[in-house]
């Protein structure tokens, strides 16, 4: 089931519906293009105009351009990646060996965005009871980054296969600063119409009418799909 915009929906709404479909995690589709300043500075806008918990906007953007860094951080991965396909089954581990986990160096460009809980101060409104929030807070200025950056023609890889504490190193983080997200950015060839591990057959995407419950959460629906997946 999918839910296409009513006949009625401005067109506005529906070139947001089709940015959301087309927005895609790249990893081998990046050209190298150098990316202009104009162009990098309306995606970070955009980031940094996410809403966030009593508005005290904890994240920050270190940019990484350096050879030295992106190099460092690439081998960081695989090495990682490579711990990573040594705890899978041996079917798992000749599939996993297809998939491309990062365009670090073929993108050219690395956007860490960090989050500070400090910011906004001990009493930040709207915090009190679910701190998360203001991590969630810094997730949403990456989705809006992702969304900017599609809409631009770019390309976004999101690589997770990291140590905190290393990629702190690397672009210097205060102790109390995290590092929540290493993106990938730049120019590709082209974004891929399906995503990269559902093409590979490592997953599939849930239907909507599974991930929507009324009321109460559906007990029964959930473990009949963590069956299907092994």
């Amino acid at each position: 089931m999918r839910a296409d915009p009513a006949p009625g929906v401005a067109e506005d709404a529906r070139r947001f519906y089709d940015l959301v479909a087309r927005r895609r995690d790249v990893r081998a589709e990046f050209t190298g293009e150098p990316l202009d300043e104009g162009t990098l500075l309306r995606v970070l806008d955009a980031a940094h105009r996410a809403p966030s918990v009593g508005m005290s906007q904890p994240w920050d953007f270190v940019v990484v351009r350096d050879r030295c860094v992106l190099e460092g951080f690439a081998q960081h991965v695989a090495a990682e990646r490579a711990a990573y396909a040594a705890g899978l089954r041996r079917e798992e581990r000749e599939r996993f060996a297809a998939i491309k986990v990062e365009g670090v160096r073929e993108s050219g460009l690395g956007v860490v965005v960090t989050y500070d809980p400090t910011r906004g101060g001990a009493q930040v409104l709207g915090r009190r009871t679910v701190d998360d929030t203001g991590l969630f807070s810094a997730v949403l200025a990456v989705q809006n980054l992702w969304l900017a950056a599609t809409a631009e023609g770019l390309g976004v890889g999101w690589v997770s296969f990291y140590r905190e504490k290393v990629l702190a190193g690397l672009v210097d983080l205060p102790a109390h600063v995290r590092p929540i997200a290493w993106l990938c950015l730049g120019r590709v060839s082209t974004l891929r119409t399906v995503p990269d591990l559902e093409r590979h057959g490592w997953r599939r995407r849930r239907p909507l009418a599974a991930a929507v419950h009324h009321e109460t959460y559906d007990h029964h629906r959930a473990p009949r799909e963590r069956q299907e997946d092994h």
